[in-house]
């Protein structure tokens, strides 16, 4: 067949191969996704801003972590997928080894041993564990025969679960929650079975008692009675949720205006620079604010799930998929606590609350995003 021929047959991909690439194709930098997440972190300042009191210093440490962030996003989006395939066992168990010396030499602070320090530089070696566990599993799934034989889903759950117990054991719930989530994730779209699914929700079920009992502690027990009442201790456990549906609630349609809150500005609020920084929006920006954030979020994950359907193999398209699903359980579970739907455990919003290492993570996570989303360039090219 001769060369015009094959490409009359073929135009689709002819346009393709001649089309001139862009210098963002050539950074492998997804663009919409990008103005997105600067559209986000300009949002967030603004938003921390207030919440922190006007605290500038706030404000240049974000800035700051944001700007190391993003330089991360940009380094790993140069990464090839075969590459992130070919490490995914020592970045897990660097991790791993990781948490080990968080028992033995970490920094404790509020009750909690959860951080190293580094040549003077303080990090949280779980948050690691969120890439660590989703390109492993990403990895050694796509290398399966699909759907995942039992042998294949046991060794699965053995590598979410080593993890998810040393980081319960420092104690922090929320980064357990979801880093066991991001590993779940990967299993379910590798096509799980159903009678799997049934299976492991019926061992949840018997194990509820004995986990109430014997695994959590005390302060996480009374958490989950107090998002059933909170009005039961309302100057103890219950104030922070009670103030935070106070914020929501008095800030209406069109909110209070910038910097006018009164929960967040006289301190009635707890953690309103952090965990609860989503009800100092809604108090200022109402319920307009809340869902301009909401609609960007949307627009992230809608972008995400996009790379992950035009991925160009199976372990593109299964840590795509989890990077994208975990970002929603984050703002899923950090807007149910601070509505009182979902108990308190701690998780941020992402690109709003104050951050450091969490932030540097996340952004790293799009950063693969990009890598997946511009394979296909890279393979037609």
């Amino acid at each position: 067949m001769a060369g015009r021929d094959f490409l009359r047959r073929m135009p689709e991909a002819s346009r393709e191969l001649r089309r001139p690439r862009s210098v963002w194709q050539k950074l492998h930098i997804d663009l919409p996704l990008l103005i997105l997440l600067l559209m986000l972190t300009a949002y967030g300042l603004l938003v921390l801003y207030s919440a922190s009191g006007q605290e500038v210093h706030y404000i240049k440490r974000q800035g700051i972590f944001f700007l190391l962030a993003y330089g991360v996003m940009f380094t790993v989006a140069q990464i090839q997928l075969h590459v992130f395939q070919r490490w995914a066992p020592w970045f897990y168990l660097a991790g791993v080894g990781l948490l080990l010396l968080v028992m033995f030499f970490g920094i404790g602070a509020k009750g909690a041993q959860r951080w190293l320090n580094l040549g003077g530089f303080r990090f949280q070696p779980s948050e690691v564990l969120k890439l660590a566990v989703p390109i492993l599993l990403a990895s050694y799934l796509s290398s399966r025969i699909l759907p995942p034989r039992f042998t294949h889903v046991f060794i699965t759950l053995v590598l979410i679960t080593v993890p998810t117990l040393l980081i319960m054991d420092q104690p922090d719930l929320g980064t357990s929650i979801l880093i066991a989530t991001s590993g779940i994730i990967v299993l379910f779209m590798a096509g799980l079975r159903w009678r799997y699914i049934l299976g492991a929700f019926s061992l949840l079920l018997a194990g509820a008692w004995p986990m109430w009992h014997f695994v959590l502690r005390d302060y996480q027990r009374q958490r989950v009675l107090t998002m059933f009442n909170p009005e039961a201790d309302k100057l103890g456990a219950g104030w922070n949720i009670i103030q935070s549906k106070t914020a929501i609630g008095s800030g209406g349609v069109s909110g209070k205006g910038w910097l006018q809150g009164t929960q967040s500005q006289l301190d009635f609020l707890p953690e309103s620079h952090t965990d609860f920084i989503i009800a100092v929006l809604a108090e200022e920006f109402g319920l307009m604010g809340v869902l301009l954030l909401m609609g960007l979020y949307l627009l992230v994950i809608a972008r995400g799930l996009m790379i992950a359907l035009y991925a160009q193999d199976t372990f593109g398209k299964l840590l795509a998929s989890a990077i994208t699903i975990t970002f929603f359980v984050y703002v899923f579970v950090n807007i149910g606590m601070v509505t009182g739907l979902l108990p308190v455990v701690g998780v941020p919003l992402p690109l709003v609350s104050l951050g450091g290492t969490s932030i540097v993570t996340l952004m790293a996570g799009f950063g693969i995003l990009m890598a997946i989303g511009t394979e296909r360039r890279r393979v037609t090219r």
